[in-house]
């Protein structure tokens, strides 16, 4: 787990950037000059601004769900929690993110590398799925 901390995506202004295009992952092709259509981050990357937060994550936990260290999740409170969904969770006192198996009996927070065990939340553990995971922003 970490001292991951949620940050608050202003909506006020956005972050637009022109868009060239596509480009092809095989054989090159041409490019254009002329940008074909703006594109707004916030607006592709956020659909419920009220609900809506980032978090950097902090290490390697989840690899292995392309989730790296220094990278950025999108985390949307808004989304019903689902079986198998990845999602930050609130855990005696701190957050961390995991896949989230629900149980009749309990639920277990799985981490997507090996060298981590699951997390067996018991009624012992102040415990809540704080919001689910809709989207990761890549460190290059």
């Amino acid at each position: 787990m970490s001292d991951m901390k949620p940050y608050i995506i202003d909506t006020t202004s956005s972050l637009e950037a022109d868009m060239l295009g596509e480009v092809r992952a095989g054989f090159p092709s041409p490019a254009d000059d002329e940008p074909r259509e703006k594109l707004d981050l916030v607006k592709l990357l956020v659909r419920h601004p009220a609900s809506t937060f980032f978090f950097r994550v902090g290490g390697t936990s989840m690899v292995e769900a392309e989730m790296d260290e220094g990278d950025i999740i999108i985390v949307d409170r808004s989304i019903e929690p689902y079986n198998g969904c990845s999602a930050v969770c609130f855990i005696d006192g701190e957050f961390t993110v995991k896949r989230v198996e629900h149980h009749s009996d309990h639920t277990l927070l799985i981490a997507a590398n090996p060298k981590y065990r699951p997390i067996r939340i018991t009624a012992d553990n102040e415990f809540a799925i704080w919001g689910v995971v809709t989207y990761i922003i890549k460190k290059a």
